[in-house]
């Protein structure tokens, strides 16, 4: 879990402050005792349109005065909230950066199955682009 970010209650619905929970996806701390206890407290539903959440780092943007409530999220939560408030153009680099790191974060198994099989390591370096250092090294010395 990662530090807190908060729920917390627009007084305009129209504002531009924050990303709807409902919005995001399902979220583990929308279904704890202590939201649904906080939400029957003001009178408010997880889907009003006067609901927010803002990520931990985002938190001074909560109005003063506002009703708030601190809340966990996971990365994958806190990352959905981040990708939800940047703009369509950010958003998508971040989306490519997310896909980019997943499909790298198993290149050395990846190299290993293609060496196993019989893929000579220059073919390798041409379909992955890497260097042969990197083949030699994901290959584990092969």
């Amino acid at each position: 879990m990662t530090d807190d970010a908060y729920l917390f209650l627009i007084d305009d619905a129209a504002a531009v402050l924050g990303v709807a929970p409902a919005a995001v996806g399902d979220l583990a701390c929308m279904e704890t005792p202590a939201v649904h206890a906080w939400l029957d407290a003001q009178g408010s539903t997880p889907t009003s349109p006067r609901l927010r959440l803002v990520p931990p780092e985002e938190r001074g943007a909560v109005p003063e005065g506002a009703e708030r409530l601190p809340v966990p999220l996971s990365e994958e939560e806190l990352s959905r909230v981040r990708q939800h408030m940047a703009s369509a153009a950010h958003a998508r680099v971040e989306e490519e950066l997310l896909a980019y790191r997943d499909c790298t974060g198993a290149r050395d198994e990846l190299i290993g199955r293609a060496l196993a099989v019989g893929v000579p390591p220059h073919r390798i370096v041409e379909l992955t682009g890497v260097d042969v250092a990197t083949v030699t090294a994901a290959a584990g010395g092969r």
